[in-house]
C-alpha cells in the first residue's frame, strides 16, 4: 500500500468513527510511511479541479477573499518556483512571519513541496527576540509584511534571501513577482522523518526551545486534531490562533485540509465580541475553536441574538468555568469540548464528538495516543505527570529540540515522553489538568494545583487575569498568593480584595484557600502565558525581605478586623 493509501485510509476510518472513540482508538491503522510528501501523497491529488473553498480571509475592514483548493495549489507551485529562483533549496530553512493573509497558506503549500523547513514566526517579533529566531534556526531566508521589514534593518538582522508581502521594500524581493512563476512544479521526494517545522516555545521557564517536527508527525499527527475537531468534508473552521503558534498549524492548516474542510481566518487589529459573533453567522461557521479567554468575551453578549449554524464549540488552554459553558447550551444547544496539546506534539486528549462530558476535565487520550500518568516514583498511578508511552510509537509527537540532545534526553526516558504537565484520572478514564510539574506547589504538605484555584478566581465577576503562585510562610511552608489583574470597570481596594476572599472561601476548601492577594500586571511570554517563575521568585525576594506591595491584601487582616468590631 502506498503512502497516500495509507494516509486516505487513516483519514477515512477516523471520519467514519467520528461518534465512537472505542472504535476510533482501537481500529484505525496509522501510517508509517519510510517516505511521505503531504502535498504529493494527499492534497494535490485532492485539490486538482477542486473548486471548493480551501481560505477565505476576512478583516475587520471589510476585505473578504476566497480562494479555491485547486488555486491554492497553483499558488503552491508559482511560490516554489519562486523560492527555487531565489536559491533556496531543499532542506534549507525559511522564517515565515505573517499574519492571516493568503500568502501565509500558499507558502506552506509551497514549502512542503520544495522540502525545505519552515519556521513560523508572530508578527509580534522584534528586537532580540528576532535576532535570537534568525541565527539558531540558521535562516536562509525571509518572508514577511512589507510593514514589517523595517524590524530587521533596525536591528541589523536578515538573511541571504528576503521577501516582501504586500509591497516592496528596499533590499528585499517582491513576493508578487512569485506570480509570473510556472504553476507546475515536480515535489521533492521527502523522507517522513526530514524536518519540516521548527517551533520555538514560549519560553515561561526559560529560553526557547526549538520544536523539531518533521514530514509526518504534524501531517500526519494531526489527524488526531481533526477528529478531536469534529470536522468533516465541507465544513467551515474558525480558529482563532495567532500564526506563528502552533495551534495556527494545528487548526488553520493540517486538521480542517486533512478533513477537506474550508479554513476561515479572521484578521482583526482589536478584538471585537459582537464583530466575531457577526463573522460567525456571516460567513455560517460550522466548527468552532476559540480559548476560554475568547469564550468568556463571547457571553457578555446576548448570544440568543446571533442565527449560529455551529454544529462544534471548541476550547482549549485551561478549564472553562460552568457560566460560560452553561450560558453556551443555553443559547446555541452546544456543549463547549475541551482539549489538551502541546506545540511537541499534536492534540493528545481531548472531549471528542459524540461522548459524555464531565464538567472540569479534557476528556480521555485521542486516537494514536497511549497515556500514562506517572508519579515521582516513574510508576502508573491515579494522579501523575502526563506522559506518552514510546512504545505506541505517537504518530504526532516531536523529533525532539533542535541541536539540544540533552533536552530532549529529558522529556525522552523510561520509555516513555514526559509533557511536564500534571494529571489525575478517573475510573471511567477521563483526565482532568491539574498544572505544570514545576507549578505544583505543597502547602502544609498539601499539593496544590495553582491552575485549579485560577480557574475558580476567574469565575468572580471582577476578575480578568489571574496567576496563583506559592507564597513563602514559616509555619506552613507556603501559602498560595494570588496575583490578579481586574475587569476595567473595578477598582483595586480592600473591598473587592474581600469579595475575592469570601469569593474562594465558599469554593474552596480551607486547606488550599488563596491566604493573600495582589493587584498587578501579569508578566507574559510573547505569546500571551503568564511567566509564573518570575513571580514566584519575586514572591520569594519579597519574604525574604519582609516586603509588602503597595496593593496586597492577606486573609488574616480581614478576620482580625472582623473579630475587633465584634468586640
Amino acid at each position: 500500500m502506498s503512502a497516500s493509501e495509507e494516509f486516505i485510509r487513516a483519514r477515512d476510518q477516523l471520519l467514519a468513527t467520528r461518534d465512537d472513540l472505542q472504535a476510533a482508538r482501537s481500529t484505525v491503522q496509522w501510517p508509517r510511511p519510510e517516505r511521505f510528501n503531504w502535498v504529493r501523497d494527499y492534497f494535490e491529488p485532492f485539490a486538482v479541479g477542486n473548486q471548493q473553498p480551501a481560505l477565505r480571509v476576512v478583516d475587520d475592514a471589510g476585505g473578504d477573499e476566497a480562494i479555491t483548493f485547486d488555486r491554492l495549489l497553483h499558488r503552491g507551485n508559482q511560490v516554489a518556483n519562486f523560492l527555487t529562483r531565489q536559491g533556496v533549496q531543499p532542506g534549507d530553512r525559511i522564517l515565515v512571519m505573517l499574519g492571516n493573509v493568503s500568502a501565509l497558506w500558499e507558502t506552506t503549500v509551497a514549502a512542503i513541496k520544495l522540502g525545505v523547513v519552515m519556521i513560523p514566526a508572530t508578527t509580534l517579533l522584534d528586537g532580540d527576540e528576532l535576532g535570537d529566531r534568525l541565527e539558531r534556526g540558521r535562516v536562509k531566508a525571509i518572508i514577511t509584511h512589507q510593514e514589517l521589514t523595517a524590524r530587521f534593518t533596525r536591528h541589523g538582522v536578515g538573511a541571504a534571501v528576503q521577501i516582501s508581502v504586500g509591497g516592496s521594500a528596499d533590499g528585499w524581493i517582491d513576493y508578487a513577482d512569485s506570480e509570473r512563476s510556472s504553476d507546475t512544479f515536480a515535489v521533492v521526494d521527502t523522507r517522513a522523518d526530514e524536518l519540516l517545522l521548527l517551533y520555538f516555545t514560549s519560553g515561561t521557564t526559560a529560553q526557547p526551545k526549538l520544536v523539531a517536527h518533521t514530514h509526518s508527525s504534524y501531517p500526519i499527527g494531526h489527524l488526531s486534531t481533526m477528529y478531536w475537531l469534529g470536522l468533516q468534508p465541507g465544513d467551515v473552521h474558525l480558529n482563532l490562533s495567532s500564526p506563528g503558534w502552533a495551534k495556527h498549524a494545528w487548526s488553520n492548516f493540517f486538521a480542517p485540509f486533512n478533513a477537506g474542510a474550508t479554513v476561515l481566518a479572521y484578521q482583526y487589529e482589536r478584538f471585537d465580541a459582537r464583530a466575531l459573533l457577526n463573522v460567525l453567522e456571516r460567513c455560517k461557521v460550522t466548527v468552532f475553536c476559540a480559548p476560554p479567554t475568547v469564550w468568556r468575551m463571547l457571553i457578555q453578549q446576548d448570544l440568543g441574538k446571533w442565527n449560529i449554524n455551529l454544529r462544534e464549540a471548541v476550547s482549549a488552554g485551561e478549564p472553562l468555568n460552568p457560566e460560560v459553558i452553561q450560558t453556551v447550551q443555553t443559547a446555541w444547544g452546544l456543549t463547549i469540548r475541551d482539549g489538551f496539546g502541546q506545540t511537541e506534539t499534536t492534540a493528545q486528549i481531548g472531549n471528542s464528538p459524540g461522548q459524555p462530558l464531565k464538567p472540569g476535565s479534557m476528556g480521555r487520550p485521542l486516537p494514536g495516543y497511549h497515556i500514562a500518568l506517572l508519579d515521582a516514583d516513574g510508576q502508573e498511578a491515579e494522579e501523575g505527570e502526563i506522559c506518552l508511552k514510546l512504545s505506541g510509537h505517537p504518530p504526532g509527537l516531536m523529533h525532539g529540540y533542535l541541536d539540544d540532545v540533552q533536552r530532549t534526553a529529558q522529556v525522552r526516558h523510561g520509555g516513555y515522553y514526559h509533557t511536564g504537565d500534571v494529571g489525575w484520572r478517573d475510573a471511567d478514564g477521563y483526565i482532568t489538568y491539574v498544572g505544570r510539574t514545576d507549578d505544583v506547589f505543597k502547602s502544609s504538605d498539601y499539593r496544590i494545583s495553582p491552575f485549579e484555584l485560577e480557574s475558580v478566581l476567574l469565575e468572580h465577576p471582577a476578575v480578568a487575569e489571574a496567576a496563583v503562585v506559592p507564597s513563602p510562610e514559616p509555619t506552613r511552608l507556603s501559602v498560595p498568593k494570588a496575583y490578579v489583574v481586574l475587569v476595567d470597570s473595578v477598582t483595586a481596594d480592600a473591598a473587592i480584595a474581600l469579595s475575592i476572599f469570601e469569593h474562594i472561601r465558599e469554593r474552596v476548601p480551607p486547606y488550599k484557600r488563596i491566604r493573600r492577594i495582589e493587584f498587578a500586571e501579569l508578566p507574559k511570554t510573547i505569546s500571551g502565558k503568564i511567566r509564573r517563575v518570575e513571580l514566584r521568585r519575586h514572591e520569594q525576594l519579597r519574604r525574604q525581605n519582609d516586603e509588602r506591595g503597595e496593593l496586597e491584601f492577606w486573609e488574616e487582616e480581614f478576620a482580625e478586623l472582623k473579630r475587633s468590631r465584634e468586640r
